[in-house]
């Protein structure tokens, strides 16, 4: 019974350490889906100002990458962030970071933008 017991609690740490620091990489379509779904997902643009202007997802807030640490207060921990940039490598690595500093629940839309567009989806000018 002891065996079992200390088996399953290792399971459990196991499973909750793989799941901390990490984040999820989604579609845009996932990602409109979480937005309709939650109704209060923080949608984080990476990209720069420049970028912002050729389209942008309504509600999204832009911080760009190199403002993301000194902005990292900004960004809320008790919401759902996606992240999302022209194609995604960026908000790759700014989702990563923000599940390491402690977010639970944060998304790098790996399709970007440009998938955002590709599917049909609305995007702002």
């Amino acid at each position: 019974m002891k065996g079992i017991f200390l088996a399953a609690l290792l399971l459990a740490v196991s499973a909750t350490l793989a799941s901390a620091g990490t984040a999820r990489d989604i579609t845009s379509t996932e990602a409109k889906a979480i937005i309709d779904r939650s109704k209060n997902a923080y949608l984080l643009d990476v990209r720069t100002p420049d970028e912002r202007r050729q389209g942008y997802i309504a509600g999204s807030v832009l911080i760009p990458i190199d403002q993301v640490e000194k902005r990292i207060t900004e960004i809320p921990k008790k919401r759902p962030v996606i992240v999302y940039c022209a194609v995604g490598s960026r908000s790759r690595s700014v989702a990563q970071a923000l599940a390491r500093s402690g977010y639970s629940e944060v998304y790098n839309m790996r399709d970007g933008i440009f998938g955002w567009y590709r599917n049909g989806l609305p995007v702002r000018q």
